[in-house]
């Protein structure tokens, strides 16, 4: 893995994780909470990644400037529960050099 960026994730009972994900995998928040199991299986990514459940919804708790959410995006949250002003799908943040010390929380399962 040539560069790893550190993220600390807040699961969904409170207890904080500070994780390396790799940047040069392509992978998203969501696959990340996936591989640390941070989630209880099928709880999180349930639609695969395609930005159609809600299941991995996060909150952003760190001022990283994140890719501009697109329409499928803003939909599925539109009609998802839980929704904060720093809610996004984290299938939809891909891991950058530029998210290190990234900071979220998992939104409380639906």
């Amino acid at each position: 893995m040539d560069q790893d960026i550190n993220i600390k994730i807040t699961d969904r009972d409170g207890v904080t994780h500070n994780v390396e994900a790799p940047t040069d995998m392509a992978m998203n928040i969501m696959e990340v909470v996936r591989a640390y199991e941070l989630a209880p299986e099928g709880t999180i990514g349930v639609c695969g990644g395609m930005a159609m459940c809600a299941s991995c919804q996060c909150y952003v708790k760190s001022d990283h400037e994140l890719p501009e959410m697109h329409d499928e995006e803003e939909a599925m949250l539109s009609e998802a529960f839980y929704v904060e002003d720093n809610s996004r799908l984290g299938c939809q943040i891909q891991i950058t050099p530029e998210l290190d010390g990234l900071e979220i929380e998992l939104a409380p399962e639906f």
